[in-house]
């Protein structure tokens, strides 16, 4: 490993608006930027081209590295298998810790930069000597969610540009002051290797082997009332889709994949106060233990992305679990999704990331 310079760093380079106008922001900074795309399908896509012609605009070194084999192997595969067994998996969780900011780390040793970078909304702060993950000043646009199982040997090195604009509109027009072409180019997709559409997501689960058979609906009360068209068309909540005319609104609440079975109930039968997850990470001592210096006065927590954050406490279970009890009773806490722990300091302070765990099926 090369002697790391502080002057230095190296920026997931996807050739979007996002990590562009970063790329911009860490030039005018006066850092030496080296811009680096991650080729995670392999597929010389024309995604490289973009992110080249970012770097070339912004007279930046450009690497690229393929990334595609363990892709394959740690994300897609627990994608896969995740769906596979009626969990709704987050990709994005599991890529960012093992492959994205992994190799963003390995090639910055290499190339001797200290410090790396990306397009996401979200900020650094220290606390108690220990690095954590806060809240983007846009809300809207936060993705500090995303990145809860990143440790201090990759937080104490990352610095996120954006992570102080307002909203999505600034950084668009940022880039197009400045005459980036990337300034117009459109938002990627919510899931970067499948396209949009739940009969995308089952054809490209099929493709790898793991099929699904059709099984009995059951409502709450116990009664089989149809037939599913197989597990990996359905998540906890879903509405729509399900083909059935009950005459009265039915929502799933719980899948079975013991018994390929998947139970519909009502909307109110969606909301618990309690939330167990598992495969937990705590980002001061990178363990899967609630560290003793977390105050259940100043917690909350956000089952998925796009929610919202809640008051609640958290408590160990058996076998590494963590239970949270929120204020508000939490609709459709689905298996596969994580739960994100926050802290807050005041009030006028953002919310910073403390941990979180993948949400269990049953308790």
């Amino acid at each position: 490993m090369k002697e790391l310079r502080n002057n230095k760093v190296v920026l997931g380079l996807s050739g979007g608006v996002d990590s562009t106008t970063a790329a911009l922001l860490l030039k005018e900074k006066g850092y030496e930027v080296i811009g680096l795309f991650l080729d995670v399908m392999g597929d010389g896509s024309s995604d490289i081209e973009a992110a080249a012609k970012a770097a070339e605009q912004l007279d930046i070194p450009f690497v690229h590295r393929d990334v595609s084999d363990i892709f394959e192997k740690v994300v897609i595969s627990d994608f896969c298998r995740e769906y596979s067994i009626g969990h709704t998996p987050n990709p994005c969780v599991v890529c960012n810790p093992n492959v994205k900011f992994k190799t963003i780390i390995d090639v910055a040793d290499e190339l001797g930069a200290y410090y790396i970078a990306t397009g996401h909304y979200a900020r650094i702060i220290n606390r108690y000597d220990r690095y954590y993950v806060q809240q983007a000043a846009s809300l809207r646009k936060d993705q500090s969610y995303m990145l809860y199982r990143l440790g201090q040997d990759i937080l104490s090195r990352i610095i996120f540009p954006l992570g102080n604009f307002q909203d999505k509109e600034e950084t668009r027009n940022l880039a197009k002051s400045h005459k980036l072409f990337s300034a117009d180019k459109a938002d990627s997709q919510e899931i970067c290797f499948i396209e949009d559409g739940k009969k995308a997501y089952v054809d490209f689960i099929e493709d790898r082997g793991f099929h699904c058979e059709q099984g009995d609906f059951i409502y709450s009360d116990g009664s089989v009332i149809g037939k599913h068209k197989g597990l990996l068309y359905y998540t906890v909540g879903q509405r729509k889709g399900l083909g059935l005319n009950l005459g009265k609104s039915a929502f799933v609440t719980k899948i079975d994949p013991a018994g390929n079975t998947i139970t519909l109930g009502s909307n109110k039968d969606l909301f618990k106060e309690n939330v167990v997850s598992h495969s937990n990470f705590f980002v001061a001592d990178s363990t899967e233990r609630i560290p003793e210096t977390v105050d259940n006065d100043c917690l909350l927590a956000k089952i998925r992305y796009g929610a919202g954050l809640s008051p609640c406490t958290l408590k160990a279970g058996d076998n590494g679990r963590v239970i949270a009890t929120f204020d508000i009773a939490q609709r459709a806490a689905t298996p596969g999704q994580s739960i994100v722990f926050y802290a807050k300091d005041s009030e006028e302070e953002s919310a910073y990331v403390i941990g979180g765990g993948l949400i269990e099926s049953d308790y």
